[in-house]
């Protein structure tokens, strides 16, 4: 996620009250966190950073808290936040965390300010960054709990006969994400979140681009995996 301009964490600010109503959904608004999510195997850092790369400085990837170590070629603030298990319990016990979960003994967590520190960089248009996030299934739950209003892509591996059913959990669920891509061809996959993150967000994009933003209709088997739930 190198590609993506990480941000400098504020101080945990405690969840925003729930507002009068939530933004209407078909609204572009680049306040709304874009959640992608999909099982190991499913391409999805491979995509995001793809996007990072045609959309420069226009997207922001939320650094994440975890209590492990560091290993080689991770950077304190890029590739996460380092902290003690008694600072991020801290963080937890204030409420500072949108979601958090234990792995393997180590602790991992996206806070509320993380994602404050996105929105409040602006692209070069002057507009909000889109913040990222990457996020396990579990986590997706935590934020759709949450008061960001974020929008939720799926990225599904061609087979889900190897993936294990507990990464696949939710999947299924109507109403769980915006859109469900099925990676069964790396391009055509790309192709098809671009459009759709052109479509909900105000980003730069080049007049050549935006003439292609919706993925031309195909035909026969090579017809378009991009499934978008009502």
């Amino acid at each position: 996620m190198s590609d993506a301009a990480p941000a400098t964490t504020p101080a945990i600010a405690p969840p925003a009250a729930n507002p009068a109503s939530a933004p209407a959904s078909d609204a572009k608004d680049n306040t709304r966190p874009l959640v992608v999510s999909g099982p190991s195997g499913s391409g999805k850092s491979t995509l995001l950073n793809r996007l990072f790369k045609e959309f420069p400085d226009q997207f922001g990837f939320s650094v994440s808290h975890t209590t492990r170590s560091p290993r080689p070629g991770e950077t304190d603030g890029v590739s996460y936040h380092f902290v003690t298990r008694e600072a991020f319990d801290a963080v937890v016990a204030a409420h500072g965390f949108i979601e958090h979960a234990e792995f393997s003994g180590n602790c991992y967590g996206t806070s509320i300010a993380a994602v404050q520190a996105v929105t409040a960089t602006p692209a070069p248009s002057g507009r909000p960054r889109v913040c990222v996030l990457d996020i396990e299934q579990a986590g997706v739950r935590n934020v759709k709990k949450s008061d960001l209003h974020a929008r939720f892509v799926f990225i599904k591996p061609p087979s889900v006969e190897k993936i294990e059913k507990r990464e696949l959990e939710g999947e299924g669920i109507p109403g769980t994400h915006d859109v469900i891509i099925v990676n069964d061809d790396a391009a055509r996959a790309y192709e098809e979140l671009k459009a759709w993150v052109i479509a909900h967000y105000e980003l730069d994009v080049p007049k050549a681009v935006e003439k292609e933003k919706a993925p031309p209709a195909a035909e026969g088997k090579k017809k378009s995996k991009f499934c978008v739930i009502q």
